[in-house]
């Protein structure tokens, strides 16, 4: 049987790499390569994972210097001369080992006012919006984002600018421009239209290259641009 040589990162930030002889297999995933490390040759490995399957994004790490989803992530896809190195991902604060903290990701989350404010209870109605509503249709890719924070990890202007608010935290807030029954809209725009919001990004496309999910959030970043614009002009702003 083969083996996988595995360069992994151990400590906080001051750590230091360690390097793992692991037996390869066909199929074999990341995720399935770090779960034998931590099982089977060193138990106190710290790492994140959930579903297995591509639908929590918890397993999301940075595999040769690319941040990706490891149970998605084949390792003869990525392996370099028998070698891969695995990483927690960048522009976070570190924990331990593979376990990146999350909190600043969703804390920006919130200063781009990601929640959704609607004016209905749950003793009204339903509010409805039809699939086909050019408002809907804007956003249909976008709100399929599940936070997985890939995307923050592979910006390079989060990287130069720790204030930026990041690609994930920008889309939610486009999804939430578009809703129709939201009613915080201008509050939103105001929250991402500073230096540290949509008009930061250098459109470089990171974000929207290494998306695990395909989506783009390069394009609702643009349609906050737009609206902050029409809201200028209009005066509702």
């Amino acid at each position: 049987m083969s083996t996988l040589s595995v360069r992994v990162w151990r400590g906080a930030e001051q750590g230091a790499f360690q390097t793992f002889d692991v037996p390869r297999h066909a199929s074999q995933t990341v995720l399935d390569v770090v779960t034998h490390i931590q099982r089977h040759l060193d138990a106190s490995l710290a790492y994140r994972f959930a579903c297995r399957v591509g639908m929590c994004g918890s397993c999301a790490m940075t595999v040769n210097g690319v941040a990706r989803w490891t149970c998605r992530t084949h390792v003869d896809a990525v392996a370099k001369d028998g070698a891969i190195e695995l990483a927690p991902l960048g522009n976070l604060p570190l924990i331990r080992d593979l376990v990146a903290d999350m909190s600043l990701f969703f804390d920006k989350w919130a200063r781009a006012r990601g929640q959704f404010h609607g004016t209905r209870s749950r003793h009204d109605e339903f509010a409805s919006i039809t699939p086909d509503s050019p408002a809907r249709r804007e956003v249909d890719a976008g709100i399929e984002c599940i936070g997985c924070g890939v995307c923050y990890a592979s910006c390079d202007l989060v990287s130069w600018n720790p204030d930026y608010l990041g690609p994930a935290a920008l889309n939610r807030a486009w999804t939430l421009v578009r809703d129709a029954r939201d009613v915080a809209g201008a509050e939103r725009l105001r929250a991402v239209g500073g230096d540290a919001g949509c008009h930061a990004c250098h459109t470089q496309m990171g974000c929207t290259e290494h998306c695990p999910k395909r989506l783009s959030p390069t394009a609702g970043i643009a349609g906050l641009k737009r609206a902050l614009a029409r809201a200028v002009l209009d005066g509702s702003l």
